[in-house]
C-alpha cells in the first residue's frame, strides 16, 4: 500500500462504534427521508414501504459481498480494487469512477438542501432562493472539507456529535408518530405488497430511488485502512448500519403515508419532514425535524467526502489517475490533494446549480442519476465477491447462501434496476448518470496506455488470501492488554 510519498493513511484511528456511526451517517437517515420521500412517492405512490423493503433484501446481499471482500483485501479503494482483481481492471476502474462521480454530484445534491434548510430556520421565503441556497450550502460544504482535511480523528468526533443529536430527534419522532391520533389515511398492509407497482418499470424506478436511501454505508470499506481490525469491523459496521436505517426509513415512510395526504406530500417536496413534524407536534415539531435534516445533511457530506477522497487516494496510489492524488499530508495523514481536487470540482458544480432552477428539480434529477451509478458499482461488487470465493462456496450451506446466492441476488437486482430504469428517467438524469460513467473511459485509456501496474493485477482469491491472513498478525490489531488512545470511542 505505497503512496507517492511512501506515507499511508493513519491506521487504528476508528474503533468499532465509530465505524457503525459512520455507516449510519453515510446513509443519512434524515436527509434521505427529506430529499427522497416525495420523489419516491411520485414514482410508486403509497408503495414506498414496499420499495424500501424489497430493495433492502438484495442490498443486504451487497453488504455481505463487501464484508467478505473486505476480509481478504483491505484497501481504501474498496470496490475499485476488488472488482479490478476479480473481474477485470477496466471494470474495476469504472466501478471506482462511478463512486467518485456519484459522490461529487452528491456534494451539490446534498449541500443545496443544507443551504435551503438553514435559510428556512431564518425566513421561510429565503429557502426558495436557489442561488442563495447554493451559497449557504457551499459554506457548509467547505466547513466539512476542512474537517475531513484535519484527519480521521477530528472527523469521527464531529460525526459523533452531529449523528448523535440527529438520532435522538428521529427516534423521538418515531415514538411520537406512533402515539399520534390524527391521520390522513388508514394504515394498510398492502403498502408492503408487490402488486402496488405499475409493472416492472415502476418497480425498477422505485428500487433505484430506494437504493439512494441506503447508499453510503460502504464508507466503512473506504475507511478500512484507518480502522482497527478492519477485516472484521468494516463488514460488521455496515451490516448493523443498514439494519438500523432500514427500520428508520420504514417507520418514517409509513408515518408519512398515514399522517399526510398525497397533495401535502407532493407540495412539500424536500420539506416533507418539516410538514410531518408540524403535523405531529405543531409549532415546534417542524423546526426540530429541520434541525435533524440539517445535521444529517452535513454529516453525510462528511462521510461522502471521506469516500470519494479515499477512492481518489487509492487511484492516485495505483497511478490510474494523477499520482499527486496519492499524496498524504505529513501532519494530518489525509490525502490532501484528493480533498482539494474534490473541493474545486464541487465548487464549480455549485456555480452551475445556482443557475439551474429549483432545488426540488435538481434533487430529483441528481437522485436518479446517482441511483444509476450506485446500482452499477454495487452490482459489480456482488459478482466480484462470488468470483473471489468461488473455491469455497460449496463447502457448506452457509457459504453457499451468504457468500454466493445472496450476493448474486443483490448483484442481479442492482444491474436489473439499472437496465430497466433507463427508459423511465429524464434526459437530464440519463445525461448525468450515463455521461458520468462514459467520462471515466478517458482516464482509463490514458493510464492504461501509460502502463499502470493496476492493469496487471494479482488475482484476488479467498483461499490464498485467508491462508496468508491467518499466517500473519494483522497490522491493525493492537497488543493484547493495551488500549490505543487514538480511538474516539470503542466497544
Amino acid at each position: 500500500m505505497r503512496t507517492t510519498t511512501n506515507r499511508g493513511l493513519q491506521p487504528n484511528v476508528l474503533g468499532t462504534f465509530d465505524t457503525i456511526v459512520m455507516a449510519v451517517a453515510g446513509s443519512a437517515p434524515a436527509y434521505s427521508l427529506a430529499a427522497t420521500t416525495a420523489v419516491l412517492f411520485g414514482a410508486v405512490g403509497l408503495a414506498g414501504p414496499a420499495a424500501l423493503l424489497y430493495c433492502a433484501i438484495p442490498m443486504l446481499g451487497i453488504v455481505l459481498a463487501y464484508a467478505r471482500l473486505g476480509r481478504i483485501d483491505v484497501n481504501a479503494g474498496a470496490g475499485y480494487s476488488w472488482v479490478g482483481r476479480t473481474l477485470h481492471p477496466f471494470l474495476g476502474f469504472l466501478s471506482g469512477w462511478a463512486l467518485v462521480f456519484a459522490a461529487t454530484v452528491f456534494m451539490v445534491a446534498g449541500s443545496l438542501p443544507a443551504g435551503s434548510l438553514t435559510l428556512s430556520l431564518i425566513d421561510a421565503d429565503l429557502a426558495a432562493n436557489t442561488p442563495l441556497a447554493a451559497a449557504v450550502g457551499a459554506g457548509w460544504f467547505l466547513m466539512m472539507l476542512l474537517v475531513v482535511l484535519g484527519g480521521a480523528r477530528l472527523t469521527v468526533r464531529a460525526q459523533l456529535v452531529m449523528s448523535g443529536v440527529e438520532m435522538l430527534i428521529l427516534l423521538g419522532f418515531v415514538l411520537a408518530a406512533v402515539a399520534h391520533r390524527g391521520r390522513a389515511t388508514a394504515f394498510d398492509w398492502s403498502w408492503f405488497a408487490l402488486d402496488n407497482f405499475h409493472g416492472p418499470e415502476g418497480f425498477a424506478a422505485g428500487a433505484l430511488i430506494a437504493a439512494f436511501y441506503y447508499w453510503g454505508w460502504d464508507v466503512t470499506s473506504n475507511l478500512s485502512e484507518e480502522t482497527r481490525d478492519s477485516r472484521r469491523t468494516a463488514g460488521l459496521a455496515a451490516l448493523v448500519g443498514v439494519g438500523f436505517v432500514f427500520l428508520l426509513f420504514e417507520a418514517f415512510t409509513v408515518a408519512v403515508n398515514v399522517l399526510l395526504s398525497a397533495e401535502e406530500i407532493r407540495a412539500a417536496g424536500p420539506n416533507v419532514l418539516a410538514v410531518l413534524g408540524q403535523e405531529i407536534w405543531p409549532g415546534v415539531g417542524g423546526k426540530l425535524l429541520v434541525v435533524a435534516v440539517l445535521l444529517s445533511t452535513v454529516a453525510t457530506l462528511e462521510t461522502t467526502l471521506l469516500q470519494v477522497t479515499r477512492s481518489l487516494f487509492a487511484m492516485g496510489r495505483d497511478r490510474t489517475l494523477p499520482a499527486a492524488l496519492g499524496l498524504v499530508h505529513r501532519r494530518w495523514n489525509t490525502p490532501w490533494v484528493a480533498i482539494a481536487a474534490v473541493g474545486g470540482a464541487a465548487l464549480l458544480m455549485f456555480c452551475a446549480a445556482a443557475a439551474a432552477g429549483s432545488v426540488q428539480r435538481i434533487l430529483s434529477d441528481a437522485v436518479a442519476a446517482i441511483g444509476l451509478q450506485i446500482a452499477f458499482y454495487y452490482g459489480l461488487a456482488g459478482i466480484a465477491a462470488v468470483v473471489a470465493y468461488k473455491a469455497v462456496l460449496f463447502r457448506s450451506v452457509r457459504n453457499l447462501v451468504l457468500g454466493g446466492l445472496w450476493p448474486l441476488l443483490g448483484s442481479a437486482f442492482m444491474l436489473w434496476a439499472f437496465a430497466e430504469s433507463l427508459g423511465e428517467l429524464s434526459r437530464t438524469a440519463l445525461t448525468i448518470g450515463l455521461g458520468g460513467l462514459l467520462l471515466g473511459v478517458v482516464p482509463l485509456l490514458v493510464y492504461w496506455r501509460k502502463g499502470s501496474d493496476y492493469y496487471r493485477p494479482a488475482r484476488l482469491d479467498a483461499v490464498r488470501a485467508l491462508a496468508a491472513a491467518e499466517g500473519s498478525t494483522p497490522a491493525t490489531r493492537p497488543r493484547t492488554g493495551t488500549r490505543d488512545k487514538n480511538y474516539a470511542t470503542d466497544f
